[in-house]
């Protein structure tokens, strides 16, 4: 109930002025979000990668309503690309489609998509395109297949709530796509999406056991400790290498977690968001663990 409770929040315009305006939120919000500047993200991804941890940025935005803003995002990103060449950094893009146009025109979309993902080749590196609601799944799955037919510099998110999902990760193995592995953070129907958290666990598993042995290199998205533990067993049990996938977690949540992986000799990626439009993104941590929602709370009691 909570969790729908803050998920409901997360589209409220009334609620997220309120909150992006308030100067104690905005601190708070960078427990999530490692700032509003580009300038911000990089110095988060040269600690990550001095940790030995690599990274993928993400410029904070969704569903915009102008072609002048996704054209806006498209050179946001585009220019993260160059900085991450520029800077010898390990660290590639993330991106949602939304925030490129796919609400005004999909053909719009998959032009300003295409041209991201040519800078990616263009400096040896990747983009990836997050999943969103389950009304974008099949949208983004069809995008995605038509920008990697021309260049592979592209992969995609699966999210393990949804009962699609075994049928799309088929779908994307099937034309070599490299996948990241999510159990989903999305307000969904019980028509969609599995609503017992031990559905989800266990369709993640199975997804996971699916990826790994599939010859490309894919991301292990989880702060769970058992999701993390039975894909350390399977990649054991059939002998894959620990070069052959890498672990993938959001920044500022469960650090703890994410030294040990480290320790342990395992690849990890960090989620490295920033930008103004954070509103959104912050409410879907909040909801996903009582941890992060109790964080927030107590500190703004203290303000």
């Amino acid at each position: 109930m909570l969790r729908s409770i803050l998920l409901k929040f997360s589209e409220s315009k009334s609620f997220a002025h309120w909150v992006t305006t308030n100067a104690t939120t905005r601190r708070m919000s960078h427990r999530f979000v490692a700032g509003e500047t580009l300038e911000e993200a990089l110095e988060v991804a040269r600690a990550c990668n001095d940790a030995g941890m690599h990274a993928t940025l993400d410029y904070l935005g969704e569903n915009v309503s102008t072609i002048e803003d996704a054209q806006k995002a498209r050179d946001a990103y585009l220019e993260i690309f160059d900085r991450i060449a520029e800077e010898r950094l390990h660290a590639n893009v993330s991106c949602k489609l939304t925030q490129l146009g796919l609400d005004i025109s999909p053909e719009f979309c998959e032009g300003l998509v295409l041209s991201i993902a040519e800078r990616a080749a263009a400096n040896d590196s990747f983009l990836r395109i997050d999943m969103e609601g389950s009304a974008y799944t099949q949208r983004t799955v069809d995008l995605v297949k038509r920008v990697r037919a021309q260049t592979p510099t592209v992969g995609t998110v699966i999210q393990s709530y949804l009962y699609r999902s075994e049928s799309d990760v088929n779908d994307l193995l099937s034309v070599g796509c490299r996948i990241r592995l999510c159990k989903g953070a999305y307000s969904e129907t019980m028509e969609v999406a599995y609503p017992r958290k031990a559905d989800v666990d266990g369709n993640y598993t199975r997804l996971m056991r699916m990826l790994l042995p599939s010859g490309f290199y894919h991301g292990i998205a989880t702060h769970d400790p058992k999701m993390i533990a039975a894909t350390i067993r399977w990649a054991a049990e059939k002998q894959i290498s620990k070069d052959d996938f890498e672990f993938q977690m959001l920044y500022g949540i469960r650090t703890d977690l994410q030294r040990q992986l480290v320790r342990d000799g395992f690849r990890l990626r960090i989620y490295i968001p920033y930008g103004r439009d954070w509103f959104p993104y912050v409410m879907r941590r909040l909801a996903e663990r009582p941890a992060n929602l109790m964080f927030f709370l107590r500190n703004f009691l203290r303000s």
